[in-house]
């Protein structure tokens, strides 16, 4: 289809199209940059992928696939892809979307973009190759005084500054939009929503900047270490509130998607909005768990943000978690799928990738996510439970299950939408979703079972070969363990599913332009 100019909102000339499908005006600028965006995203995604089968099927005693050294070495190159580059880059390319499209403005700065983007391609790449070189074994957090090679800290802050200017990029998109009034009322949810995980990405892109040029000076001699109390702190600033981005970023693909599959409409403006202002304001404060043994934050701090102010951020993913669902409900009842109480679920479109995706990542971030969450956040059962598998048993289903199941539904839309190709393929697209969320939950599942029999967050062979004293976990751990290597086997396959879908839909599937997408 030709570009043209439309009657709303304030394109120039050829500078953006109209959507076919959804009638909405596209931005041309900003449609290269979400494609460039989702692209490294899905390439981040692989990356992070063959490294999750790989710690899976070490995890798993029964097969202990790799030495030590590899281990930490793929544990890090894991942690970085799945939960910094897979999740941002698609983040950027949500922010470019619901700061053009959804306000009818175009892209404040393309030149900005293209800094944006580059520098976060290359900061991927450079952390990326100097992990797989072996001088970068410090897992995700890098704690000092573990040091890693200076390139490692580089590629991390370029990745963080070219992040900052997307967001920067979007903050100048709404700016724009305000000042134009090309749209009418209050900011469409999604975008308020955007905007919420833009403002929580400024503060954590800041933290990570103290902990990390610092970190970077030091890896170059250039300055002492840093104190290993003051660096943790900062960090988490960045490591915890980063994946608070994600949740901002997941709720507001729910609301999202829960138009396009079934027309939803939330129920209530201002109670969802109030919902991402509590988020906020007080959704950082859950990264206190991370430091509740350590010397350099008072007993009344600790308390405070775990027993008190961290439920005013739990809070917020309730209202979410009851919202969205109703807005589903009164959607489907409208269209006549009223008998019974739960009928209007049952005649959902479940064969509807987007649809299945998003509700699967509502249910497992909702129930598993939301339910350790909450217990492992409280300080009595933190001390217990931290440096066992229980942890990454909860992030594996509010990161895994709950952000990137999510934005894999959205990925159904933005293909045909965006990239104006259609997926091949689409009895496999239908089962994708299932085959991941089972896989993911059985992961999730199995790590926090066998966390709860004490079984080591990050140590290699749980078995302690060689010790000597002999040590080593009970009949249930190992069966929960194998739990989670199934799990992880079966994930990977819905995972690498996806990737080959998503990769032939956008560079060989059929193209929709001049028509509407096909209807799942």
């Amino acid at each position: 289809m030709t570009s043209l100019a439309l009657p709303v909102g304030n394109f120039r000339t050829g500078e953006a199209r109209t959507c076919d499908t959804t009638g909405l005006p596209v931005c041309l600028h900003a449609q290269r940059f979400i494609k460039l965006n989702a692209v490294c995203a899905v390439v981040a995604l692989l990356v992070g992928a063959i490294g999750a089968i790989l710690l899976g099927l070490t995890r798993w005693p029964a097969v202990h696939l790799l030495p030590a050294d590899w281990y930490y070495r793929v544990l890090t190159l894991h942690g970085i892809n799945m939960l910094i580059f897979w999740i941002i880059f698609l983040e950027i390319a949500i922010l470019y979307f619901a700061g053009t499209t959804l306000l009818k403005t175009r892209l404040a700065s393309t030149k900005l973009a293209w800094t944006s983007f580059l520098l976060m391609a290359v900061g991927a790449v450079l952390t990326n190759i100097t992990i797989l070189q072996g001088t970068a074994d410090v897992m995700m957090t890098s704690y000092a005084p573990l040091q890693a090679h200076s390139n490692f800290y580089l590629g991390m802050i370029l990745f963080a500054v070219g992040a900052l200017l997307g967001v920067g990029n979007f903050f100048a998109c709404v700016w724009i939009a305000r000042r134009d009034k090309t749209y009418q009322g209050s900011m469409p949810l999604v975008a308020f929503g955007a905007l919420a995980a833009a403002i929580i990405a400024v503060v954590a892109i800041l933290h990570g900047a103290i902990a990390l040029v610092p970190t970077w000076l030091w890896s170059l001699g250039l300055m002492d270490a840093p104190d290993a109390g003051w660096y943790r702190l900062l960090w988490w600033g960045i490591g915890h509130q980063s994946q608070q981005i994600n949740v901002c970023a997941m709720v507001s693909t729910w609301y999202l998607l829960a138009t396009l599959t079934v027309g939803a409409k939330p129920l209530n403006q201002l109670v969802c909005r109030s919902a991402f202002v509590l988020y906020v304001l007080f959704i950082n404060i859950a990264s206190a768990h991370h430091l509740l043994v350590d010397p350099g934050v008072s007993a009344g701090w600790k308390i405070w943000n775990t027993s008190y102010a961290m439920y005013l951020a739990v809070l917020a993913s309730m209202i979410h978690g009851f919202t969205v669902p109703a807005a589903v409900e009164v959607a489907q009842r409208k269209k006549g799928h009223d008998r019974g109480l739960f009928g209007w679920l049952v005649k959902a479109p479940w064969a509807n990738p987007g649809f299945s995706a998003f509700f699967l990542s509502l249910i497992i971030f909702g129930f598993i996510g939301g339910i350790t969450g909450v217990t492992l956040g409280t300080q009595q059962i933190n001390i217990i439970a931290h440096n066992t598998l229980r942890i990454p048993g909860h992030f594996h289903a509010t990161v895994v299950g709950g952000t990137s199941l999510a934005f894999m539904g959205l990925c159904y839309y933005v293909v045909p939408l965006i990239f104006r190709r259609e997926y091949a393929a689409r009895a496999l697209c239908r089962l994708q979703p299932y085959l991941f969320g089972i896989g993911i939950v059985l992961v999730s599942i199995g790590m926090s079972f066998a966390g709860s029999y004490g079984v080591p967050r990050r140590h290699w062979d749980v078995e302690f070969s060689g010790a000597p004293f002999a040590k080593g976990f009970d009949s249930g751990a190992h069966v929960m363990l194998g739990l989670m290597g199934i799990g992880a086997v079966l994930a990977f396959v819905g995972l690498l599913t996806f990737i080959l879908l998503t990769v032939h839909a956008v560079f060989l599937g059929k193209r929709n332009e001049g028509r509407a997408m096909t209807a799942w």
